[in-house]
């Protein structure tokens, strides 16, 4: 439960850090989808950092060998 909690708030504090950083570097003056551009964005990394963080180590999270039989 620790290292749930961490790695979402990891999570959160990188989607924060992206979105700054995008809209930092953005041409002035800004519209509705330069918002949008930067929100998406983060969200993409965001959600990177969570899955990374969470799936386990081991080599067989998407696949399982099966039993022979």
């Amino acid at each position: 439960m620790k290292k749930t909690l961490l790695v979402v708030t990891g999570a959160l504090l990188v989607f924060g850090a992206v979105a700054a950083v995008i809209l930092r570097f953005m041409p002035q003056p800004t519209e509705d989808a330069d918002y949008l551009v930067a929100g998406s964005v983060a969200t993409l990394v965001a959600l990177l950092v969570l899955f990374l963080g969470l799936v386990p180590r081991s080599g067989d999270v998407f696949f399982k060998k099966r039993k022979k039989r």
